[in-house]
């Protein structure tokens, strides 16, 4: 008879345990939180871990859920389509943001990606908030968190980029906030609203950005930042009014030289994140995400990061202190969560939107592969040569990402043959500079069996109606017009490899080092979410063990 009710005991204690589990695993978290963080590498994680605290990067890392071999999928790797690609699932081939900036073939004109002429700016008189993500084509998983609750679910992104708030927060969400460096305020678009809400005017006014131009000193005695290059070396750029890049950096002194940087100077420091991480928690707290029954989702974006490391790179002091400082930020805003929501109520990933390559000046240096390509030169020789095969006449229009634009209309006025231009100017490039890894017609990125090096890439990138008429890649560790500071733009390893991590909402702790594509997080959060994926996603569900 004990063996008996034992037995059932045992069951019944099963049955309870199974139900427990199956309830944790199926549970919806009551807010998400996307954290990218603009311009980092993979190997800052593991570069500055020792000098990480243990509450930031190295909880998420620690605790969470840690895909090492996280790449980019195309080419060029910028911000604007990064941010488009994390939170549609696809590439720009089909999203269509193929880059910060294009040109219009259809408008004849510069397209900026957020840009949109029928808006109006919200909190300013000035032009900086006429932006939408209008551009965009496809939904994102912001937009299909928003049908699956019946537009219950409250959706804000904020950074201080425009595109960086604009794109993660899709069409359909409720606010989207970036910085104004003409005024130092907090802005956005009447796509979104007609005037601020009174918090974001309180927040505004308490002028945080004055507090901050002050001077920027390292977090850590100098002598610790054994993992970065001496203080004055020179790959690392300058602000006008410096004789040499080492700190401390003087803001005032800086803006004294140029009254223009007043507001603008605090995204070029570590200040700049810790003012979007306070926002962050102001938006938590005004708009009380996470406490309704429909799940909520805030896109946060550090740009200082990017700021910096495009002035010093990535070996300086500058770019291991703005992520030091990051890492203190973290660690406040994931303390607010946990305290204000709980761990298990929240799912934060974190990536990046795009690498960064070594300084060319540094790379040298240490006798790596390297160098400055000179892309007005290209531009203005093929310029030349164009003049002398056809006459007078403005045959580029443009030069971005890495893709030349011709004078299509000129040439259609002209009567000339486009494939046939095309190809020779193709074979020019090819014959007159030597800096040029690659260049062939974009035409042929829609052959599919054509075997290039980065094809693939180059290929998820394309979108024929904004793309140009030419590619041309660079070698290895090459950039365009800066030997120091750095840029990206590339499909090489130090453009394409970036972190991700997942944390919270039961997760187990994990690493994955199987090989995953950046659109493969939206998939993955809506299989988190048991909703659908966004209308045009390409990537695959990861799987996180709870």
């Amino acid at each position: 008879m004990k063996k008996i009710i034992l037995l059932i005991f045992s069951c019944s204690t099963l049955f309870v345990f199974a139900e427990k589990n199956k309830t944790a695993q199926n549970q919806r978290p009551k807010l998400v939180v996307g954290i990218v963080v603009d311009q980092m590498r993979y190997d800052y994680l593991y570069r500055y871990y020792n000098k990480f605290g243990n509450g930031g990067f190295k909880r998420l890392m620690n605790e969470g859920v840690n895909c090492v071999n996280t790449h980019y999928n195309y080419m060029p790797t910028y911000t604007g389509p990064g941010h488009a690609s994390i939170y549609t699932g696809t590439t720009p081939t089909v999203h269509g943001i193929v880059g910060n900036n294009w040109w219009s073939k259809i408008n004849n004109a510069p397209m900026y990606c957020a840009d949109d002429s029928t808006v109006q700016t919200v909190g300013a008189n000035d032009k900086a908030g006429k932006m939408s993500p209008k551009n965009l084509l496809t939904t994102t998983i912001t937009d299909e968190l928003k049908m699956f609750s019946n537009f219950q679910s409250k959706v804000i992104g904020i950074a201080l980029k425009d595109r960086g708030a604009i794109l993660p927060a899709g069409h359909s969400a409720d606010a989207a906030y970036w910085y104004d460096t003409k005024n130092g305020k907090w802005i956005s678009s009447t796509y979104y609203m007609k005037e601020l809400p009174q918090w974001v005017n309180d927040f505004n006014a308490q002028r945080w950005v004055e507090f901050y131009n002050a001077d920027w000193n390292t977090l850590l005695p100098i002598e610790q930042y054994t993992e970065s290059t001496p203080d004055n070396s020179d790959w690392e750029g300058t602000f006008k009014s410096e004789k040499q890049p080492t700190f401390p950096h003087s803001m005032t002194k800086i803006i004294a030289a140029d009254s223009s940087l007043k507001f603008s100077l605090i995204a070029s420091t570590p200040f700049g994140n810790t003012l979007t991480r306070q926002l962050a928690e102001s938006v938590l707290e005004n708009e009380k995400l996470g406490t309704s029954s429909a799940t909520d989702f805030l896109a946060v974006s550090f740009s200082s990061t990017d700021y910096v490391g495009h002035k010093y790179g990535p070996n300086s002091i500058e770019v291991e202190d703005v992520y030091l400082r990051l890492d203190k930020d973290l660690e406040i805003l994931l303390n607010d969560l946990e305290k204000k929501i709980g761990k298990e109520n929240v799912l934060v990933f974190l990536t990046a939107d795009h690498g960064a390559a070594h300084s060319p000046n540094f790379s040298v240096a240490h006798k790596l592969p390297s160098g400055t390509s000179d892309s007005k030169k290209i531009k203005d020789s093929l310029q030349q040569q164009m003049k002398s095969w056809y006459g007078e006449g403005s045959w580029i229009v443009g030069l971005e990402n890495q893709q030349i634009y011709l004078n299509r209309k000129l040439m259609a006025q002209k009567n000339i043959n486009t494939d046939e231009a095309i190809a020779k100017c193709v074979n020019y490039l090819k014959q007159n500079f030597s800096t040029i890894q690659q260049v062939f017609a974009a035409s042929l990125l829609q052959n599919q069996n054509l075997k290039t090096p980065f094809f693939k890439e180059m290929q998820n990138g394309f979108f024929e109606k904004r793309c140009g008429d030419i590619y041309i890649t660079l070698e290895s560790g090459w950039l365009e017009d800066m030997a120091k500071g750095t840029s990206h733009g590339t499909s090489y390893a130090y453009d394409t490899h970036v972190p991700l991590l997942f944390w919270g909402n039961n997760l187990k702790a994990q690493e994955i080092n199987s090989a995953i594509d950046i659109t493969d997080i939206a998939p993955t959060i809506a299989n988190q979410l048991h909703m659908q994926e966004p209308s045009g996603c390409t990537g695959k569900v990861i799987e996180l063990k709870k």
